[in-house]
């Protein structure tokens, strides 16, 4: 089964990551199986989310429904089987020297592989991701010959990348996808018409080296579902706690100037989001977040799946296309992660500098990494 147009993440419902109202294990389920319903076809889930109780609940929700008729995306990287928790900043990686040496990365691979495909209850994905890496996960070669020996013996028909969980990393999957072209069938990334930059930075890369796009956060915190509002209040363990003040007014501001768009082509602003989202060539499929927001006023997340399940096979107009790209204009708004000419010092797990292969990958796509991926204002 090959990605589809829109696509389940498990992240979603706030079971475990925090977003709106938090959904019970049954409560989730239910909501899987009703995605399934309505035509969803795509289901991406990590071993991370829950330390294996995301895989558990995607295999319990889709049980008995025929293995062909939906598409199995899944994620290994974090190691919570050896690792400890270090409180927000999750589980380490499991390239994290402290865990293992190089020659112990395949293995480490391919047990995480069975286990995710057993709670999962099935005996192959469709693509699996090498989730959130390091800087190791974006160069080694014993990394991906690791991931590429699951290819090779049936237990995943695709591989991609990642890249997360905050935006940036973007010399870093350029390098990955030219160093490993041929193997990546896919990436990962947040892009949506309030958050174009740094994403579409890779897009070129991808569609010359034939790499697939899935697009996350494609809802820009909740806004596109179009409940979260001027004055709205999250809870206060609510992810969205940590953007920056007025993003929600600044947010808002701007889809009322792309509300003509999404009228003039029939679209709900959810689905002007996904829209724009895959008219970019490359991008394969969109995954936004799904949010139970609290309050009697919010939108039912069942009507933002059907949302997403219905979104037609509509195009914009170049004028309608190119006004959102401009009324959305995020460049140089936030720090991003990954190789970054702003950092200095040893590599985190998260944030490391520029060396010069990726100064010469930089120079390659015509990115200058000062003027293009440096940040000039502490608000989105």
């Amino acid at each position: 089964m090959q990605l589809t147009r829109t696509a389940f993440g498990m992240w979603s419902a706030g079971r475990f990551m925090h977003f709106g109202e938090p959904f019970d294990d049954d409560q989730f389920i239910r909501l899987i199986r009703f995605a399934y319903d309505k035509g969803i076809r795509t289901f991406l889930t990590a071993d991370v989310y829950g330390a294996g109780e995301a895989d558990t609940l995607l295999g319990h929700a889709l049980a008995g429904t025929p293995r062909e008729s939906y598409c199995l995306v899944g994620a290994i990287g974090h190691d919570f089987y050896h690792g400890e928790r270090d409180g927000s900043k999750g589980f380490p990686r499991f390239t994290s020297p402290t865990l293992r040496k190089p020659r112990d990365y395949a293995s480490y691979i391919r047990s995480a592989a069975e286990k995710s495909l057993t709670r999962c209850r099935s005996d192959r994905f469709d693509l699996l991701l090498l989730h959130n890496p390091d800087a190791t996960g974006y160069t080694s070669d014993v990394v991906w010959k690791g991931m590429a020996v699951l290819k090779d013996e049936g237990l995943t028909s695709q591989l991609g990348i990642a890249p997360g969980p905050a935006n940036g990393f973007t010399l870093d999957l350029l390098l990955c996808l030219e160093r490993f072209q041929g193997l990546i069938d896919c990436s990962m990334i947040i892009l949506n018409p309030l958050e174009p930059w740094p994403g579409e930075l890779c897009l070129a890369a991808a569609e010359k080296t034939g790499v697939k796009i899935v697009t996350r956060v494609v809802d820009y915190g909740g806004l596109f579902h179009d409940d979260v509002k001027p004055g709205h209040q999250f809870a206060p363990r609510d992810h969205r706690t940590f953007r920056p003040a007025g993003w929600v007014e600044a947010g808002n501001e701007k889809i009322e100037s792309m509300r003509a768009v999404a009228e003039a082509h029939g679209l709900t602003i959810l689905q002007l989001a996904c829209i724009w989202n895959l008219q970019h060539p490359a991008v394969e499929s969109v995954a936004p977040t799904l949010i139970q927001e609290p309050g009697p006023a919010a939108k039912p997340i069942e009507t933002k799946i059907e949302e997403l399940a219905t979104l037609p096979e509509v195009t914009l107009t170049p004028d309608g296309y190119a006004l959102l790209a401009k009324i959305g204009d995020n460049t140089n708004c936030m720090s991003l992660k990954g190789a970054n000419a702003e950092y200095t010092g040893d590599p985190l797990p998260d944030r490391w500098s520029l060396s010069a292969e990726l100064e010469a990958v930089a120079k390659r796509w015509k990115i200058d990494p000062v003027r293009d991926l440096a940040s000039t204002t502490d608000t989105a």
